[in-house]
């Protein structure tokens, strides 16, 4: 039963046997078994969760072009070289604004995202249906600055073949923000239009967790908590909450603790302390970094989410 006292862990693969060997394979240049990990998981989420692990891994820029060039006939070590490089961009780059970004920095960022263009296009064009390399090609837009029809044809791409493409909608939500390209009305637009095409029970429909996560944190203080308790911001949290993780049809699927600790948080912040409630209790102790970061300190994350669990059943139940 719920809540318990102690603080969790947070573990960074979530539980998730084939995240963790991935990352292991990774670390430790073993081909056979990321070739193998990657076969577990053949459906366009499923993969595109892999990579994720598999992008954030450090080092492999020194030794994945081996990989490449031993093996020219296949797409899977230019995808993940491709998709490293896009982290591997940001990660030159840094999280902050551009107004607070070195010229070295952009330099390094821009040089690092143009080789990862270079990958990934070479994957899309020898498998037109890669939606992995299509996926990364619609985060590598907002870095690489192309136009809005280019950047909506990548996105395009993906959908085309996974319509409810999670990871793709949110790299093309960021796309739409009012930081990057877009705009707060087309950012609410893209996560409604998602929102009302979703399946019962599937994911997507956190997308509008998202837009206002990102509305609360362009606020100044006052408003943002004045935006999120809200009734329209309210009215979206729940009605997001219902449409996924706690529809009847709702199973866990890669990738859902993350998404399911977006809904706890921002319902919790919204002042829906009843259905954060039912939230943090599909979570159990699936506790993650996101999006705790963006209310403590570094390494309190996961007390934070105790302390808001514990906020959620006393208030809401």
């Amino acid at each position: 039963m719920w809540p318990f006292s102690r603080v969790p862990d947070i573990d960074p693969t979530h539980g998730d046997p084939r995240a963790r060997a991935l990352i292991t394979a990774m670390s430790t240049q073993d081909r056979e078994t990321i070739r193998g990990v990657f076969a577990s998981l053949p459906d366009p989420d499923g993969r595109a969760y892999l990579m994720e692990f598999a992008s954030e891994v450090p080092g492999v820029q020194d030794w994945i072009g081996r990989w490449v060039a031993d093996e020219p006939g296949s797409t899977l070590p230019l995808l993940i070289q491709g998709c490293h490089a896009v982290s591997w961009a940001w990660a030159a780059r840094g999280s902050a604004y551009a107004e607070k970004t070195s010229t070295e920095q952009f330099a390094g960022f821009f040089e690092r995202l143009a080789f990862a263009e270079k990958c990934l296009t070479e994957v899309t064009e020898r498998d037109p249906a890669d939606t992995t390399a299509w996926t990364w090609l619609t985060t590598a837009a907002r870095g690489s600055q192309v136009g809005r029809d280019e950047a909506a044809a990548r996105f395009n791409a993906v959908v085309k073949h996974a319509p409810e493409h999670l990871i793709a909608h949110e790299q093309r939500l960021q796309f739409l923000c009012d930081k990057w390209f877009g705009s707060h009305a087309e950012m609410f637009a893209f996560a409604r239009e998602a929102l009302a095409r979703s399946t019962p029970g599937g994911l997507l429909p956190t997308l509008m967790v998202d837009a206002h996560l990102e509305y609360w944190l362009r606020l100044p203080a006052g408003e943002d908590e004045a935006h999120i308790r809200g009734a329209e911001a309210r009215r979206d949290l729940v009605v997001a909450a219902q449409h996924s993780v706690l529809n009847a049809a709702f199973r866990p699927v890669f990738g859902w603790p993350a998404r399911a600790n977006g809904l706890a948080m921002m319902l919790f912040l919204a002042g829906e302390f009843g259905w954060a409630a039912r939230v943090f209790d599909l979570i159990g102790d699936h506790v993650t970094t996101f999006p705790w970061h963006y209310i403590t300190e570094s390494g309190n994350e996961a007390k934070r989410f105790v302390a808001a669990r514990k906020d959620a059943y006393a208030f809401g139940r």
